[in-house]
């Protein structure tokens, strides 16, 4: 499981240190790929299997479906640590992000998701991450 908020500097090829804390549950080899709220999902390769599973299951018939499935599955890419705990993020996965030095890599259950440190501090503020609004609406679907 992934919990916890890091900020880390992406260097000039586009390498970013993933938190030790993250390493293990990745392993060597890992999934990253587009995700939504225009960050990155960085995906085991056990959770990728699951997700690669669900996508499956959806129906072909569908263009949301098939949509849904190409976002995911078009910019995915494999990631290998380097020595020194490092990955290189693909350049048009950087571009989604618009990651550029300064970013934030948080743990989020099953995945681990790196954003753009504006991106994040404006998504984590008081005005959209508010615990009691959120906590009604998750009440809604029996949270």
């Amino acid at each position: 499981m992934f919990y916890g908020e890091y900020q880390h500097a992406l260097d000039s090829k586009g390498r970013v240190i993933i938190p030790s804390k993250f390493r293990e549950g990745l392993g060597e080899r890992f999934i990253i790929t587009k995700g939504l709220d225009q960050c990155l999902f960085a995906y085991s390769s056990e959770e990728w299997s699951n997700l690669e599973a669900k996508l499956k299951m959806l129906p072909l018939s569908s263009k949301d479906a098939r949509a849904f499935v190409r976002f995911f599955l078009a910019g995915a890419a494999e990631c290998e640590l380097d020595k020194q705990g490092r990955i290189l993020i693909p350049q048009n996965l950087r571009e989604y992000a618009s990651l550029e030095k300064e970013i934030y890599i948080i743990g989020v259950s099953t995945r681990v998701e790196i954003w753009a440190k504006d991106r994040w501090e404006e998504y984590s503020s008081s005005e959209n991450l508010n615990g009691d609004s959120l906590a009604e609406k998750m009440e809604t679907l029996g949270v």
